[in-house]
């Protein structure tokens, strides 16, 4: 796939006001600070689309990016960060699952995951938790290039293996670096081939 245009369309706290469900949607999401901003403007070849931060949990709203006028990168905030308070956290948590669980335009939940960390508990119980709604999702395993391959390979092998004791079978994933755009044309690829099937939800 191409990347003809990629434009910011709207931030929200309210499924109300999302733009209708006409398009197929990629949902991304990961823990704070997982490289979530570099990995969306990676893959739309436009630098500043999503906003970057040294900050944990600068996204707070549910961002809608529309991409060669015909699907949308859906930002959401991360989860995770602790330097907020316990109501609103909540708030985000059940505004995030609301999104996830009923938005009839959701093609896939693009999970993102730390490749330099062992697994973490909290990506686990997210995974599960989709996994519980019947929500289709992949990992996206992040900068890769900070460490050597042989040790990503060895932290993707754990994740897996620690899903697959809830899991019958593992979920795809893809291998990335905002850096030196590993991952991209995979990732875009995968994208192409749904949309290619995309129906409008009746």
């Amino acid at each position: 796939m191409i990347i003809k245009s990629a434009e910011f369309i709207c931030s929200n706290t309210q499924i109300s006001k999302l733009p209708p469900p006409v398009k197929p949607e990629y949902a991304f999401i990961g823990r704070s600070n997982v490289g979530k901003s570099s990995l969306i403007n990676m893959l739309t070849g436009k630098k500043g689309l999503a906003k970057t931060s040294q900050t944990p949990g600068k996204t707070q709203l549910i961002n809608h990016f529309l991409i060669n006028e015909s699907w949308y990168i859906v930002d959401l905030p991360g989860y995770g960060y602790a330097r907020i308070s316990k109501s609103k956290k909540e708030d985000w948590n059940k505004f995030i699952r609301t999104y996830l669980d009923k938005r009839e335009s959701l093609q896939c939940v693009m999970a993102l995951i730390d490749s330099r960390l062992e697994p973490q508990k909290i990506d686990l119980e997210f995974c599960n938790w989709l996994g519980e709604k019947g929500l289709a999702f992949v990992l996206i395993f992040t900068k890769a290039d900070k460490q050597s391959a042989l040790k990503t390979d060895q932290n993707v092998s754990k994740f897996i293996a620690a899903l697959l004791k809830s899991f019958d079978e593992a979920p795809g994933y893809f291998i990335t670096s905002s850096e030196v755009m590993t991952g991209r044309d995979e990732i875009l690829n995968f994208i192409d081939g749904i949309n290619k099937n995309f129906t409008v939800p009746v």
